[in-house]
């Protein structure tokens, strides 16, 4: 009796190490899985904007997230100069860390950009690869780092690294794998954002010199495109819009008068005052340019700035007598900047404006011409040495 007493219960306790056994598999599958899916849904988040700035900050918010880790950095290398420079660094030291470069081979991160092969040091102190100097310097204590590399088309760029896993445990073979996934996503959304943050430079610059080239025909205007759009971004600024307002507001302060390429040279380079049938004419390239850029699917989001900013609060203005509120921000701007570029620019019938008496004259037609808040906005960036 005892003796099958015995083995009955050696059999149970089996069961039970087996059951257990089962249930920690069980658990691991199931974290596993959950972080799958989280890398899966942070891949998602990095290639959901094209924000060069944006795609290096959620990268970071990634990389710790997925590692469970207190901090991390996202480090690029300067081609140019051979060293890596802190583009993101997520912690209570984020300042301190940017301003640190490391040469290449130089610490744990830097042998990962030189080897391009990932790194996992849970003993950091015993490590001769690892830099103590960012540590001194930010008196952060690093007890462990995982650091893989970043590549673009097999190049390395920089490296992604997560520092001190949670709840005292160190980095493995898991983590590494994960990791390496992570950084693929991140090169992906970082090449993306520098495509496209190329191609929207060469649009900038192809649409600047063809608002360059309508301004040589009027040897008055030099250098008017660009100063208006100077001061609108300064005033942007003040007024808060959201960035594509922003890009939108500046791509229609370098065309706003691309309309100006249908008028005739006699009236555009006419050294006198205009007469009111030749005003009549340059009235009309509010219009021509709105025209000239409707047929462009891409930058109708423009066209506002383009067409309305001759219009006046009051409904003075042209082409369509437009008041108050239905004018569009960005042409209320426009207008604003314009204005006072022509006051502050010689003219063959007048001269130039002081700066300061243009401020007073831009506050004395604000509510009237102007709108008041933009007003407002652009005597601010002025006063604050923006324009």
């Amino acid at each position: 009796m005892n003796s099958a007493a015995g083995t009955m219960a050696d059999q149970n306790c089996h069961q039970d190490m087996n059951l257990n056994g089962w249930m920690d598999q069980l658990k691991r599958i199931e974290e596993k899985t959950e972080r799958l899916v989280l890398l899966s849904q942070l891949g998602q988040i990095l290639n959901s904007t094209l924000d060069h700035q944006e795609v290096r900050r959620r990268a970071m918010e990634a990389a710790t997230r997925l590692m469970k880790a207190e901090a991390g950095s996202l480090l690029l290398i300067d081609e140019e100069r051979k060293h890596l420079c802190f583009e993101v660094a997520l912690g209570d030291n984020e300042e301190k860390i940017k301003k640190i470069t490391l040469n290449l081979g130089e610490g744990i991160a830097g042998w990962v950009a030189q080897k391009g092969d990932p790194l996992i040091i849970n003993a950091p102190e015993q490590d001769l690869r690892f830099f103590k100097g960012v540590d001194d310097q930010t008196e952060f204590k690093t007890r462990n780092i995982i650091c893989v590399p970043v590549k673009v088309k097999e190049k390395t760029i920089g490296v992604l690294e997560a520092i001190n896993k949670k709840e005292g445990q160190d980095f493995d073979d898991e983590d590494r794998s994960l990791f390496i996934s992570l950084a693929d996503q991140v090169a992906i959304a970082l090449d993306n954002a520098r495509l496209y943050q190329e191609l929207e430079e060469m649009f900038f610059q192809t649409a600047e010199s063809l608002a360059n080239a309508i301004e040589k025909r009027d040897p008055y205007t030099g250098g008017h495109t660009h100063r208006v759009t100077t001061y609108s971004l300064a005033t942007a600024r003040r007024l808060g819009l959201k960035p594509m307002e922003v890009k939108w507001l500046q791509i229609s302060s370098v065309l706003h008068d691309i309309g100006k390429i249908g008028i005739d040279d006699q009236i555009l380079k006419k050294p006198e005052q205009l007469d009111p049938e030749e005003f009549n004419q340059i009235k009309q390239h509010a219009n021509m340019g709105a025209e000239i850029i409707d047929h462009i699917k891409q930058l109708r989001n423009i066209i506002p700035g383009i067409k309305y900013h001759h219009e006046q609060i009051d409904g003075t203005g042209y082409p369509e007598g437009l008041r108050g509120e239905n004018i569009p921000i960005i042409a209320k701007i426009v207008s604003v900047t314009d204005t006072f570029d022509a006051m502050t620019t010689d003219r063959p019938y007048r001269r130039a404006l002081s700066k300061e008496m243009a401020i007073k004259e831009l506050r004395r037609c604000a509510g009237t011409q102007f709108d008041h808040e933009v007003v407002e906005a652009f005597i601010q960036a002025f006063e604050g040495g923006e324009i």
